[in-house]
């Protein structure tokens, strides 16, 4: 079996869709099956969607431990069980030490709302609408030590109009972030995608998949 974790810190929007996607599109006649999510808040929505999904749902309060290295270990117990194909940030907002991704390599996969390389950190919307730039959207990628600097997987473009503000653009691209990111986690597990030497190995078709525009989202 190919596991998925998923590490989630709020209401897990995108956790939701990939959880969706999975149910409709039969993963599991393929094999792949998100095992587990885990939270570092303990009020965290997303853990209750997940229990309700008959997904098995843990809490690591990064707040209980000294050092980001040992909330990780306490991660990585319950990660190691289930030997994962993939693990996937869903919101996850925690930034991770090379300590926790070099573990994992060419497994970990992240959503940033921007179209990498640009707009890397926070408040990536209102920096699109201030820099002037007419499309913004989400970038699927595999999470590097460096932040945001991992090899990019898929990529979603969407319009930055005159009458935007950063929560209209926001919602817009949160869309087809549903869209990408379970398409994404899909080919990695299936193995259509992966990380070889520090970039992305997939075929034309994959390619293809892992690219969308939509000028009316």
């Amino acid at each position: 079996m190919k596991n998925i974790v998923v590490l989630i810190s709020g209401r897990g929007s995108n956790f939701v869709s990939i959880a969706e996607s999975a149910k409709r599109e039969n993963w599991l006649d393929e094999g792949i099956q998100i095992s587990c999510v885990i939270s570092n808040r303990p009020g965290a929505a997303g853990l209750d969607r997940a229990r309700e999904m008959g997904i098995h749902a843990e809490v690591v309060d990064h707040k209980l431990f000294d050092t980001r290295e040992a909330f990780e270990d306490a991660m990585m117990q319950i990660i190691d069980r289930y030997d994962p194909a993939v693990i996937v940030l869903a919101g996850f907002m925690r930034v991770l030490t090379n300590h926790f991704v070099e573990r994992y390599p060419g497994k970990i996969l992240n959503i940033h709302p921007a179209l990498l390389p640009l707009f890397k950190g926070l408040d990536t919307h209102a920096r699109a609408i201030a820099a002037g730039v007419r499309v913004h959207g989400c970038t699927v990628h595999f999470v590097s030590p460096e932040l945001d600097a991992g090899a990019i997987i898929g990529q979603a473009v969407v319009p930055v109009l005159p009458s935007d503000d950063p929560d209209k653009l926001a919602h817009r691209g949160l869309k087809l972030e549903h869209v990408l990111y379970p398409r994404a986690v899909h080919a990695v597990a299936t193995g259509s995608v992966k990380l070889v030497d520090g970039r992305t190995e997939m075929d034309d078709e994959t390619a293809l998949s892992l690219t969308l525009f939509d000028a009316a989202a």
